[in-house]
């Protein structure tokens, strides 16, 4: 059995206020079952002032998390708080585990620490949790693909750190208390425990209806779409170039990739156009997928996290004892008129609920995808402008 509690503070500048404020709404340490973690989001605010650190000096357990551009708790009024999950179990384990410093796509660095983490156990986790480091020159298929490959394609849930920057370079992943810029930090869960996973992504009344088959492409570079330059594809869907160019508006407009295996389609955004018609977008779009493109809005964001929120709220929350959710930044930035939109969806949905929970914003989103045809069989994908959850 899983317990969860959480917590949340605004308090920035007075770090003792800061950490009673969190251990006030946490259970007394002679409450804490034989294994906890604790899981933390926090504007980088929280880290330059010293809270994090002190927080941790004054937990019995290990917190790993990451910065963030918002995040919402329970009974949370603003979006720049730090915030706190607490998972206590006594038949569930947690085993933390950290990379080194990752400086390129080097899969043995996930493999070692993976390895270093696991020891000797012969079982494998039923979850890994994975806060990770957002950096240029590393893909979150990347990241997906060397967990798969070591844990045996354990269901992987997790996010890249983001922050409130223009470039993020105050983006950090937190583990035990220390901030780092390159290094990941994972969560493995060992026991009986059975997650379950929420993605929100876009709806079918905001997708064209034409599709497209990629002809060429190298990672996250689609070259090609049915043999002609991928920016072609897009203008043929009636979106317009400004007289540089480039397309307008072109973040609004999200790929919809599907991998033809089975799986629901995943969205890839567009951060970037070349000149010879490429589009560069935050994750891989493999050769032979077929492409839709869809449209973002307020509405539609809106929309589409209640909905899976309400499909929570529907069950009662019967058996479920928390939930870890991620969303997008780039939702986020898209929501200018209700940037608390989704923070305030779940306050609707799932305070009443009595569920605790953490939400943070991410810059990449990792989450299992259910295989449309048998409907119980899993597959780990990394996401972009999607909401996503897993509830304990």
């Amino acid at each position: 059995m899983i317990r969860t509690s959480s917590a949340f503070t605004s308090e920035i500048d007075d770090v003792e206020e800061a950490v009673a404020d969190i251990l006030g709404q946490l259970p007394p340490k002679d409450r804490l079952l034989s294994h906890t973690v604790g899981l933390i989001g926090a504007t980088p605010e929280f880290v330059e002032s010293g809270v994090v650190e002190a927080l941790q000096e004054a937990l019995p357990f290990d917190l790993v998390g990451q910065t963030t551009i918002a995040a919402a708790s329970p009974g949370s009024s603003s979006l720049e708080i730090l915030n706190l999950l607490l998972i206590t179990s006594d038949e569930t384990e947690f085993v933390i585990g950290q990379t080194d410093p990752i400086l390129s796509e080097d899969a043995d660095i996930i493999a070692r620490s993976y390895r270093a983490a696991a020891g000797e156990r012969p079982d494998a986790p039923a979850l890994v949790l994975i806060y990770a480091p957002l950096l240029l020159n590393v893909g979150g298929d990347f990241l997906v693909n060397s967990f798969d490959e070591v844990s045996g394609q354990v269901p992987l849930f997790g996010t890249l750190a983001v922050d409130n920057t223009i470039d993020y370079h105050k983006s950090r992943v937190i583990c035990r208390g220390e901030a780092s810029a390159d290094q990941l930090a994972f969560v493995a869960f060992y026991g009986d425990v059975k997650p379950q996973f929420l993605l929100a992504t876009i709806s079918h009344e905001s997708v064209f209806e034409e599709k497209g088959v990629v002809t060429s492409s190298d990672g996250n570079q689609l070259r090609e779409v049915d043999g002609k330059p991928a920016v072609e594809f897009l203008k043929s869907k009636g979106l317009v170039t400004d007289e540089n160019g480039v397309i307008k508006g072109v973040n609004s407009f999200p790929y919809i990739v599907d991998f033809n295996d089975g799986n629901p389609p995943v969205i890839r955004i567009i951060f970037a156009t070349t000149p010879e018609g490429y589009a560069v977008c935050l994750g891989d779009v493999p050769e032979g997928s077929t492409l839709s493109v869809g449209h973002f809005s307020e509405e539609e964001i809106q929309a589409t996290t209640r909905a899976q929120l309400a499909s929570l709220a529907a069950g009662g929350g019967e058996g479920w004892h928390g939930m870890l959710a991620c969303s997008c930044i780039g939702r986020y930035l898209m929501m200018q008129l209700d940037p608390d939109g989704e923070a305030n969806a779940a306050h609707g949905i799932v305070d009443p609920l009595g569920i605790p929970y953490a939400l943070v914003y991410s810059g990449g989103e990792i989450c299992p995808v259910t295989n449309l045809k048998d409907g119980l069989s899993l597959t780990n994908r990394f996401h972009n402008a999607t909401f996503v959850a897993v509830i304990f």
